[in-house]
């Protein structure tokens, strides 16, 4: 099992930049990609970014060159950079993590997006 943490959301202003991070926990050695995913009101889970273990990254074309996502291996966790955030980028964001035992997806971490 391996067990996520998100932190970072709340109440930004559009512009703002905050940073989310997730803690994993567990088997750990298991993990290989880990990455984003958002869920705004009304609408379906849809994925952000995502990170290798070797550092490969992608990222969905409406936050592609906004965002930046980073993995620090030996603390276990994935950043998510958010730069020039706008009202549409309001939603819950759920950290993820898949390997060889399975996929995981932590709580969730709401982001409003609001002047």
């Amino acid at each position: 099992q391996v067990q996520l943490v998100e932190s970072g959301g709340g109440l930004v202003r559009p512009g703002g930049s905050p940073r989310l991070s997730c803690a994993a926990s567990g088997s750990i050695f298991s993990i290989n990609t880990m990455g984003w995913d958002r869920q705004a009101p009304g609408k379906q889970r849809r994925m952000v970014a995502t990170i290798t273990s070797g550092g490969s990254t992608s990222y969905a074309d409406s936050v592609r060159g906004r965002f930046t996502i980073s993995r620090d291996n030996a603390k276990n966790t994935v950043y998510l950079e958010m730069n020039s955030l706008k009202p549409e980028d309001t939603a819950v964001y759920y950290c993820n993590a898949a390997g060889g035992l399975g996929n995981y997806w932590g709580q969730g971490t709401q982001v409003t997006v609001s002047s």
